[in-house]
C-alpha cells in the first residue's frame, strides 16, 4: 500500500514537471527569430514574445502543416473563414492568406492577438486582459461579451477574468465552454514558463 501511493505521488509530481522536462520542440526552433520579429512589429520592443510562442505550441505543436479534423490550418490552426476575413482586413501583410506558410500564420496570430486585445477594454489587470483575449482567439469576441455582459446582470466585477467572468458562461455548450476556459490556462500556465525559461522573451501575468 505504501510503495503504491508513493507511485501515486511520483506520477501526480511527474506530471506538474513535465512541461519544464518537455522543453521547447525542435520544430519551434527554427522559426524563434520570425516570431520575435513579428511580435516587435506589432505590439512594441516589450512584446510577450514568450506569450505567443506557448499560444503556437499549444494550437499546433508548432507543426507547419497541421490540420484539426474540424478544418483550422497551419501553425496558428486559423479557420478557412478567419483566415479570409484577416486577410482582407491586412491586405499589405496578410493578404496572400496562406495559413499553411509559416511566416503567414506567425504574423496572423499575432495580429489578431493585436485586434483583439485593442477591443477587449476594461480590464482589472494586463494579466485579465489576456485572459479574455485568449478566450476571444479560442471561441469569438462575441461570446467574451456575452459572459461579461452575464456577469454584469449577476452583480459580479466583469472586469476581472481570473477568478469571475473564467467561471461564467454566457450560453456555451459544457464541452465548448470547458475547452475554451483551458485554453488561456494552458497557454500561460503550461507551456509559456517553458519559453521564458528558454530565454525567448517576456511573458504575461508574471506580477
Amino acid at each position: 500500500m505504501r510503495y503504491l501511493t508513493l507511485l501515486i505521488v511520483f506520477m501526480l509530481f511527474s506530471c506538474h514537471l513535465t512541461p519544464a522536462i518537455a522543453g521547447v520542440p525542435n520544430d519551434a526552433k527554427q522559426h524563434q527569430r520570425e516570431l520575435t520579429r513579428n511580435a516587435r512589429a506589432i505590439f512594441g520592443l516589450d512584446a510577450p514574445v514568450s506569450l505567443f510562442a506557448a499560444q503556437v505550441h499549444q494550437e499546433s505543436r508548432w507543426k507547419v502543416n497541421a490540420k484539426s479534423h474540424v478544418g483550422a490550418q497551419g501553425l496558428a490552426q486559423f479557420m478557412p473563414a478567419t483566415a479570409d476575413w484577416i486577410s482582407s482586413a491586412y491586405p499589405k501583410t496578410l493578404g496572400s492568406n496562406e495559413p499553411f506558410n509559416p511566416s503567414w500564420s506567425l504574423r496572423a496570430l499575432i495580429q489578431y492577438d493585436y485586434w483583439l486585445y485593442q477591443r477587449i477594454n476594461e480590464t482589472a489587470s494586463d494579466c485579465d486582459r489576456w485572459g479574455f483575449t485568449l478566450s476571444a482567439y479560442n471561441g469569438g469576441l462575441g461570446w467574451v461579451n456575452r459572459d461579461r455582459q452575464r456577469a454584469k446582470r449577476e452583480y459580479q466585477d466583469a472586469t476581472h477574468y481570473w477568478g469571475v467572468v473564467e467561471n461564467i458562461n454566457g450560453g456555451r455548450k459544457s464541452i465548448n465552454f470547458k475547452e475554451n476556459r483551458d485554453y488561456p490556462i494552458r497557454i500561460i500556465y503550461r507551456w509559456q514558463p517553458v519559453y521564458i525559461t528558454e530565454n525567448w522573451g517576456l511573458g504575461v501575468c508574471d506580477d
